[in-house]
């Protein structure tokens, strides 16, 4: 499960492009109790989401033309320009080459089956994850799992595991140093024919799956699966806020003693 002791691979940042910032902000601070915390004019509105305090996610405009509102995952890199090479290597592409952003380095790109996602070398982390309302599982949807793993490891040295899930393989993701079952952080599961691109899934945890649907219909979004339980899981669903960026919520099992 996702820490805050960032290691190569590790999902170690998360923001949200937006084309309306207030907005978003209004909605996420209703649906999680988030608050959010601008840098100002000279950021370009770039600011953080908080929980008492703590980084737990990050809000920003939509930079790019034509790009769509969208929840975009970082992962630790050590090298981000080898990381760039890497990717291009792999078939994917390259949409912001690595650049100097504060203490770290950035690059951003989209994997050879159309996921987007970033690196962040060095530099702070969230401050918060796997509690309530804060980032706690990454999950790719693509039409080919074993082709996004093959790539994926490259880049990382992502090693996966199969589980059978209920219609599906589900591969979990773990990085390649430690114990595979304390360092997994996400999975890969085959993309859906309703849906439209594939992309990175975040989930934040909650306490109630279920408030949390009808505080995401309350306030302007959508619901695209209705809170349903997942054995030896718990109760997930999935979500878009009113600009159309896909999220879920996974309300883990309780822990048994």
């Amino acid at each position: 499960m996702l820490g805050t002791d960032f290691r190569a691979g590790s999902p170690v940042w998360i923001d949200l492009g937006s084309p309306d910032t207030d907005a978003a902000a209004a909605f996420y601070g209703a649906v999680f109790g988030w608050q959010y915390l601008s840098l100002g004019p000279e950021a370009g509105g770039y600011g953080f989401f908080q929980t008492d305090g703590k980084t737990v996610a990050a809000l920003g405009q939509l930079t790019e033309e034509g790009a769509q509102s969208a929840w975009t995952t970082y992962f630790r890199s050590e090298d981000s320009r080898a990381t760039a090479r890497a990717v291009a290597a792999g078939g994917g592409s390259v949409r912001v080459e690595p650049m100097s952003m504060g203490e770290g380095r950035l690059a951003q790109f989209t994997d050879e089956q159309g996921a987007q996602f970033a690196v962040l070398e060095a530099g702070p982390g969230l401050e918060r994850t796997s509690e309530d309302n804060a980032l706690v599982w990454v999950e790719l949807h693509v039409p080919d799992p074993e082709s996004a793993i093959r790539f994926y490891r490259e880049l990382f040295g992502w090693r996966s595991q199969e589980m059978q899930a209920p219609g599906m393989t589900y591969r979990v993701l773990s990085i390649e140093d430690g114990d595979q079952e304390e360092g997994s952080f996400g999975g890969v599961a085959t993309l859906q024919a309703e849906q439209e691109m594939a992309r990175w899934v975040p989930y934040f945890a909650v306490a109630d799956a279920d408030a949390v649907v009808t505080a995401v219909r309350g306030n302007g979004g959508t619901v695209l699966m209705p809170a349903a339980d997942v054995p030896e899981v718990g109760r997930i669903a999935w979500l878009a806020d009113p600009a159309q960026a896909v999220f879920a919520v996974l309300q883990p099992n309780p822990r048994q003693s």
